[in-house]
């Protein structure tokens, strides 16, 4: 199984990361923000148990704040996954491993 590393999103790779034909996770989070910290390995488990199956991505809303502006996050760290451009699913919080594996795999 191959891995993968996490993606840093930018304001100007944003659509060209989610309009990926693979499903993408993209974790929404900040620095200062414990929760976020505490989510990092989970981001980085499913980057390498995923390989090629899935991008995982993370916006760090401090340096792009109309990112998560414009997916409505309110609260960090929030979860989305994209299929084919579209969010699919949105967590809002720490969630278990299976809970983000499950909906980048279904």
């Amino acid at each position: 199984m191959s891995t993968q590393s996490v993606l840093e999103i930018t304001s100007s790779n944003f659509d060209e990361i989610i309009q990926s034909q693979t499903p993408t996770l993209v974790d929404f989070w900040a620095p200062w923000c414990g929760p976020c910290r505490a989510l990092g390995p989970t981001i980085d488990k499913l980057a390498q148990d995923l390989g090629e199956r899935a991008q995982i991505a993370k916006v760090n809303i401090d340096e792009h704040p109309q990112l998560a502006a414009q997916y409505g996050v309110a609260s960090i760290p929030t979860v989305v996954i994209f299929k084919n451009g579209q969010p699919t699913d949105q967590f809002v919080g720490i969630r278990p491993y299976a809970d983000y594996f499950h909906a980048l795999e279904g």
